[in-house]
């Protein structure tokens, strides 16, 4: 198992080798590519004996920031390793709006089968949630895409038109609270 992470402040270790070549090297958002080895006596019990360290220019909410990143993989480009770290918040973006939205923090059943259908189902209607907003060029965030849903869900109307018109001048649509909606007749 490969990984990837960036380096703390006061880590110290040593170069074992230089990996970039500055002559043949042409990206210049890689500023080091060294094979390391960590000095502090307990990390070799729990980390490989050398690992590699990049350091690169990454951009972060617009602007190029001087990142150092530690991995574990000896064959990876230097520019794939910032790669994958930078693309580790879309990751986690993914994961929190899946959290807070399908309230995966709450599950019916504690079993292991149970726990595993209920991620499955919230996946299968994140997946198809976000299939409908491409359809029909929705540009709203997910929040409010599923708050819609879960407001219209009982409605028998048109979804593709209803997202479609949502936030528009056009739209028709208007989601009242009707008292036959809260009535169940086997509950006297």
């Amino acid at each position: 198992m490969f990984w990837v992470t960036r380096t703390k402040e006061n880590l110290q270790f040593r170069v074992v080798k230089q990996r970039l070549n500055k002559r043949t090297h042409k990206n210049p958002k890689i500023l080091a590519d060294d094979e390391v080895q960590l000095l502090h006596k307990d990390s070799h019990d729990k980390y490989p004996r050398h690992m590699r360290r990049v350091r690169a220019l990454v951009e972060v909410d617009g602007q190029e920031r001087e990142m150092e990143f530690l991995t574990n993989n000896m064959e990876w480009s230097a520019q794939t390793v910032a790669d994958l770290y930078r693309s580790r918040w879309t990751i986690e973006v993914f994961f929190k709006q899946i959290k807070q939205t399908l309230k995966l923090a709450d599950f019916l059943g504690h079993s292991a089968n149970a726990v595993r259908w209920q991620i499955w189902t919230a996946l299968l209607c994140y997946l198809l949630l976000r299939y409908q907003a491409f359809l029909s060029s929705w540009n709203h965030s997910f929040t409010r895409l599923f708050t819609l849903i879960r407001t219209t869900l009982w409605e028998k109307i048109d979804l593709p038109d209803l997202l479609r018109s949502c936030g528009t001048a056009g739209g028709s649509y208007r989601a009242l609270a009707r008292p036959e909606q809260a009535y169940f007749p086997s509950f006297a």
